[in-house]
């Protein structure tokens, strides 16, 4: 059945891009968070979604943390962050976003599969979710198959998004205990109002 064999496709690629991220980039990305006095949250489409996800949980830390383009994000400064997602790193939003935020003096943090895009060339972190995104599409049917590269069941940047999503919310569990934050405590910033 295509369903579970896309369920083990994507699990498998998750499973492998997330724990290919070093420690190091790890302790480096939460070190900047926490250095900051704010932290600005960006991507589109799906990857939007997970920049969201990850900004509430920030949130619930108890930082300082905006969604770009939410209409009560402040300006940023040179002494905040810009976290910016994006699996290819050349979508043209985030590029002229991004370089607005290099000029002023903010720190950036690029999450991306491609460590030469045009993201990653700004960012002062990059850390690489390698994965297939929308992009990867190689149409020669005889090149993919000389070169090894069969199609996955997975639909364009869905590996990327997942991956991100999972990196982000394990990111979190890291933040809680190098503070010493419980679930409680993430609770007690939790909305009451829906």
């Amino acid at each position: 059945m295509i369903y579970n064999d896309a369920v083990n496709d994507i699990l498998n690629n998750v499973s492998r891009i997330t724990q290919s991220v070093s420690q190091e980039d790890i302790n480096k990305m939460t070190e900047m968070i926490l250095s900051v006095d704010n932290v600005f949250i960006m991507g589109l489409g799906r990857s939007g979604l997970v920049a969201k996800a990850f900004g509430m949980r920030l949130m619930h830390l108890g930082l300082n943390v905006y969604i770009v383009g939410e209409t009560i994000t402040p300006a940023i400064t040179d002494k905040d962050c810009l976290i910016a997602i994006s699996g290819s790193g050349e979508t043209s939003y985030i590029i002229s976003t991004t370089a607005i935020a290099k000029s002023i003096g903010a720190k950036i943090i690029a999450i991306t599969s491609y460590t030469e895009s045009s993201l990653a060339k700004q960012s002062d972190l990059i850390v690489q979710l390698q994965g297939r995104t929308k992009i990867d599409d190689e149409p020669n049917y005889i090149r993919r198959q000389i070169s090894g590269q069969h199609q996955t069941l997975s639909p364009m940047g869905t590996i990327f998004e997942i991956s991100a999503l999972i990196f982000l919310d394990s990111t979190i569990a890291q933040m809680m205990h190098d503070l010493g934050k419980t679930e409680e405590d993430l609770k007690a910033r939790h909305t009451v109002l829906e």
